[in-house]
């Protein structure tokens, strides 16, 4: 359900954002760079707030270890050790969206990173769930650094979107974890 409610709400602003490109104005000049993921407008406000928001919204994650070490052996067994699972789940993806929000308000979308971060901590060798965390965030933004560095360096002196090149560099990754996995199979 909660797939197909992605879907839809997907082609819904895809149906929108479509309108609004097709008026060729300069708001949709502007959506569309707010759509690439672009740093380019980035000012001391954008950072503050993507730090304050880190510091603020991250710290949490960190207290609720627990939750995130039971979550994933299902809802069943979550229940027997005694977590409340519905709740929980609530406020993990309140956090997540929260900050899928602030950061995307900021600079707009940045595929796929937060795919791809955890995945290479746990590749890395992190297998405490508090270090895999702080390795996650680290990892992640690295991931981002190299692709805003990247996306100013490769076509000089334009810049590249950083979302776009996060999305080129997070694409290949996660097709070869896919890959990897059904091998493994």
């Amino acid at each position: 359900r909660l797939l197909l409610a992605g879907i839809a709400i997907s082609a819904f602003c895809m149906a929108i954002v479509s309108m609004v490109l097709a008026q060729g104005d300069m708001r949709s000049y502007i959506l569309l760079t707010w759509m690439s993921g672009s740093t380019n407008r980035a000012d001391a406000f954008e950072a503050w707030t993507a730090m304050i928001t880190l510091v603020v919204l991250t710290a949490p994650l960190f207290l609720m270890i627990r939750w995130l070490t039971i979550l994933p052996l299902g809802t069943s067994l979550s229940r027997s050790i005694g977590l409340r699972v519905l709740p929980s789940r609530l406020v993990l993806a309140i956090l997540a969206a929260l900050m899928t929000a602030i950061s995307s308000f900021l600079v707009g979308p940045l595929s796929l990173t937060g795919l791809i971060a955890p995945h290479l901590a746990r590749l890395v060798g992190f297998r405490n769930l508090r270090c895999q965390l702080a390795a996650a965030i680290l990892i992640g933004a690295g991931v981002l650094t190299m692709a805003d560095w990247l996306s100013r360096v490769v076509i000089y002196p334009y810049q590249v979107p950083v979302g776009l090149f996060a999305a080129l560099i997070g694409g290949p990754y996660l097709l070869w974890l896919l890959g990897l996995k059904e091998r493994s199979a």
